[in-house]
């Protein structure tokens, strides 16, 4: 079975975090809900968050490690030494990591970014070019970069996008979920 971990910090944006544990549940993705350091995680917009454990070095047994972003939050993930090294171990493994809006700031820092494209909140990506002058930007809603096995995107509103793309990236098929969803439908819309 597939098993992708979402890493929750203080600060998270909440759909960011929330989106693709939902999405990823009712595909028939196991997801778990990892604590940056804690069980009781508050968001961003003070929603009270219940993990199911903290990190661990047990974060290189799943096929996909999420980020998501928030200000605060992807600060609290950057500033981890623990889940730094996880992260490198995972990419040099060739495993895929996801992060979204502001956490692709971690990734910078770990190193992940060098040499890969990636995407993320408006004006991150000035910050990210100072760290990481050899990380390519793109504006794209959501960005997979194969040979750094990276899955990034912007913010809020690319939640869902960001999601199935992973699951997407997994093998996992999403058409019969994106249609009752009604995800479809709305890029149709958009």
């Amino acid at each position: 079975m597939t098993k992708v971990a979402v890493v929750f910090a203080d600060g998270c944006e909440e759909i960011e975090a929330l989106t693709p544990v939902d999405v990823m549940r009712r595909l028939g993705i196991e997801v778990t809900m990892v604590g940056l350091d804690k069980l009781h995680i508050m968001g961003a917009h003070e929603i009270p968050l219940e993990m199911q454990t903290t990190i661990s070095p047990a974060l290189l047994d799943y096929d996909a490690v999420v980020f998501p972003g928030g200000s605060t939050g992807a600060a609290n993930l950057r500033e981890s030494n623990e889940l730094m090294e996880i992260m490198r171990k995972r990419q040099a493994n060739g495993q895929w990591n996801a992060a979204m809006c502001a956490a692709p700031l971690a990734f910078a820092r770990y190193g992940l970014l060098d040499g890969h494209q990636f995407t993320c909140f408006p004006g991150i990506e000035k910050e990210i070019a100072h760290t990481n002058p050899t990380a390519i930007f793109s504006p794209a809603i959501t960005v997979v970069d194969e040979a750094g096995h990276l899955i990034t995107s912007r913010g809020p509103a690319t939640a869902m996008a960001f999601a199935f793309k992973i699951a997407q990236v997994l093998g996992v098929a999403t058409t019969d979920m994106q249609d009752d969803m009604l995800y479809t439908y709305l890029k149709q819309e958009i």
